[in-house]
């Protein structure tokens, strides 16, 4: 097994190595201070990214992220699209999560629209930054239990309805909103429109204060009477009790392996300093067994064990995407087992490293809370158990609660 990254994207992961460590780093703890203030460094990245993802097979924003057949608007699949941007997602993060999640123009919504989205969609929305919103009061990680209606109008929908813990949900020029067609149909009816910013009914309720990621916006959502075009609805408009919601679903399948890898990232970032603060007590190899070395050493090299499993599994769930696999049992494992080991590793290099761990000396306790979002939203842990689960054994969702 080749497991050395592929040199196409050496220079990629080199340069957002670099972003990471001089603009993310810097401007880290300002803005984890300074609440709901947009990040305006972001915009000369954000244009960066832009000219990366026009290169084809060197892109690496979540709008170069893809499970459509089409894989563009040019009609030609995007070689190692989700490879890419997973690998950039893992160095960015390495700087700093919340930042990552704040590029315009890389919205969890943008994957969704590539995951879906037919090519006149894909040229009509380039260049658009979306969020997502799936995530209601009382409807967290069952996404088939979603209560926002869209209901037809002549030429368009008319959508009702309250989405909370919206990533960005004011900064974007769109949201991709989840929403039933019909709540007697159950899942199948549920499908996602693309929602712009300014449209009538729609309206940014609050945004919230939260433990981590405070770099990126957090928006509640509410939609009365908004009218959104036929056109805006990504993918087929028919309910298809067979497929189930399989459309929308897919979006998971590209957005998660992304979510693993920041949190990939986030652990990177937290073994390397903590060895760094701790270099002193550290053996400068790996010729020490376990159970000879010290209480320090053995620890780490437990955690980046753990971290070289869960980054190893991610990459699979990308190349898999690339290589148009069904990849929802791979993608939902490296989720889990990512967004867990990074609570653990961020968390436990705290405790290593004492009272610098805990101080806001080091970004290591800023690192701590933002880990914990990443084992939450794209489904919590329990869920991509539950997938597994259900894949592993050939069970339905009605067969496996």
């Amino acid at each position: 097994m080749n497991l050395e990254v592929p040199k196409k994207f050496s220079m990629l992961v080199e340069q957002a190595h670099q972003v990471a460590a001089n603009v993310f780093r810097p401007i880290s703890r300002k803005y984890d201070k300074g609440e709901h203030d947009y990040p305006k460094e972001l915009d000369m990245l954000a244009s960066l990214l832009d000219g990366m993802n026009e290169g084809g097979e060197n892109a690496a924003g979540a709008v170069s992220a893809t499970g459509n057949p089409s894989g563009g608007s040019d009609g030609i699949v995007k070689n190692g699209s989700n490879m890419s941007t997973a690998l950039g997602a893992m160095e960015l993060c390495w700087g700093d999560a919340g930042f990552m999640l704040a590029l315009p123009r890389q919205g969890l919504g943008n994957a969704a629209i590539g995951a879906v989205a037919n090519e006149e969609q894909l040229k009509r929305f380039q260049g658009v930054w979306a969020a997502m919103a799936i995530t209601e009061p009382g409807t967290g990680s069952d996404s088939a239990a979603i209560r926002t209606t869209a209901v037809k109008d002549g030429d368009d929908y008319i959508l009702n309805g309250e989405k909370i813990f919206v990533t960005s949900g004011q900064r974007a020029d769109a949201v991709v909103v989840w929403a039933t067609l019909d709540k007697n149909v159950g899942r199948a009816a549920i499908k996602s429109f693309v929602v712009e910013h300014g449209t009538p009914g729609m309206e940014v309720a609050r945004l919230e204060h939260k433990l981590g990621i405070k770099s990126s916006d957090t928006a509640a959502i509410n939609f009365v009477d908004c009218r959104v075009p036929a056109a805006n609805l990504l993918g087929s408009p028919e309910v298809d009790v067979q497929k189930g919601f399989a459309g929308v679903m897919q979006t998971f399948d590209n957005t998660r392996p992304l979510v693993a890898a920041m949190a990939v990232g986030v652990s990177k970032a937290a073994l390397d300093l903590t060895r760094e603060l701790l270099k002193d007590h550290l053996s400068k190899d790996y010729a020490t067994l376990p159970i000879n070395a010290s209480y320090i050493e053995a620890t780490l090299d437990r955690l980046e064990a753990d971290w070289e499993a869960s980054r190893l599994l991610t990459l699979k769930a990308a190349w898999m995407a690339d290589n148009r696999q069904p990849n929802s049992k791979e993608a939902s494992i490296a989720k889990a087992k990512a967004g867990r080991v990074c609570n653990e590793i961020t968390l436990k290099c705290v405790e290593l490293c004492g009272s610098v761990g805990y101080s806001e000396v080091e970004l290591l306790e800023k690192w701590s809370r933002d880990s914990k979002i990443l084992d939450i939203f794209e489904g919590t842990q329990q869920i991509q158990q539950l997938i597994v689960a259900r894949r592993v054994l050939g069970k339905s969702s009605s067969e496996l609660k």
